[in-house]
């Protein structure tokens, strides 16, 4: 495939003992050690107060993290295409849903089945930011970053303008964790530009690759890579975190990775 390449201008991310993003770069950079703890997932305040009660923690992930990304580049959210991408949704959500259908009296809530469908985040960032530019939501299970991160740089590329990536999982609970074991949320965010300007980070280029996918020397960072599919975007962020240039090869399909090269402005 033809490389495709993009100029990243923020970053957010959330996760298991990471705050943000400077934190996150901190830990993965080795000027701070990560503190085991499970994520802290804030009420997305920029939704109205009847949106808000109704977030479970799958869209509470997606928005801190897509916020923490535009207000580092700068950038009007409502003029931003976007690109959502998880290998689920709402685990717990999904779980109530079983439940009540199995009970004695299986009535769903409205709350409960908005909730579920794969665009809910989409759906919900749309409202908090009033963003009228076309909103993509893919699925690619533990390729879910990957897949979004293609998915984004071919809008880039082909567009030519300004895309917000956003990838994002959480926990099951029992029984469903037995078959899906996410242990807890993540998740991430990139604003991508066609063209380098005063805010470029890095200019990145992707392409295919049979090789094996980038992991991690350190073993807790390794399992926090593994935990979540969101957080096989670890590789990438690291490499930004220590401002280095560098290639990274991250998890997509069977057989079929992702080389992306990273060279800091």
């Amino acid at each position: 495939m033809t490389p495709l390449l993009a100029y990243i201008e923020g970053v957010g991310m959330i996760g298991p003992g990471l705050a943000d993003w400077p934190h996150a770069a901190d830990v993965l950079a080795q000027r701070a050690a990560r503190v085991a703890s499970q994520t802290v997932l804030p009420a997305p305040a920029s939704l109205p107060s009847a949106e808000r009660r109704r977030t479970g923690p799958v869209v509470r992930a997606a928005l801190a993290a897509a916020h923490e990304a535009v207000a580092q580049s700068g950038r009007d959210a409502a003029t931003l295409a976007a690109v959502f991408a998880a290998s689920g949704g709402d685990g717990g959500n999904f779980h109530a849903i079983c439940e009540t259908l199995a009970s004695d009296e299986p009535q769903l809530s409205p709350t409960r089945f908005h909730n579920s469908v794969h665009n809910a985040p989409a759906g919900y960032w749309s409202i908090a930011t009033r963003a009228m530019a076309a909103s993509n939501v893919l699925c690619a299970y533990d390729g879910s970053f990957a897949a979004g991160l293609l998915e984004s740089l071919a809008q880039v590329s082909v567009d030519g303008a300004a895309t917000l990536l956003v990838a994002y999982d959480t926990d099951y609970p029992e029984p469903l964790r037995r078959v899906r074991p996410i242990a807890d949320a993540f998740g991430v965010a990139l604003v991508l530009a066609p063209r380098k300007s005063e805010r470029t980070l890095a200019r990145i280029e992707a392409r295919l690759t049979d090789a094996n996918a980038s992991s991690f020397a350190d073993a807790d960072i390794e399992a926090l890579r593994l935990s979540n599919p969101a957080a096989r975007a670890l590789p990438l962020l690291q490499a930004l975190a220590c401002g280095k240039t560098s290639q990274v090869v991250l998890d997509y399909l069977d057989g079929t990775q992702l080389a992306v090269d990273i060279d800091p402005s």
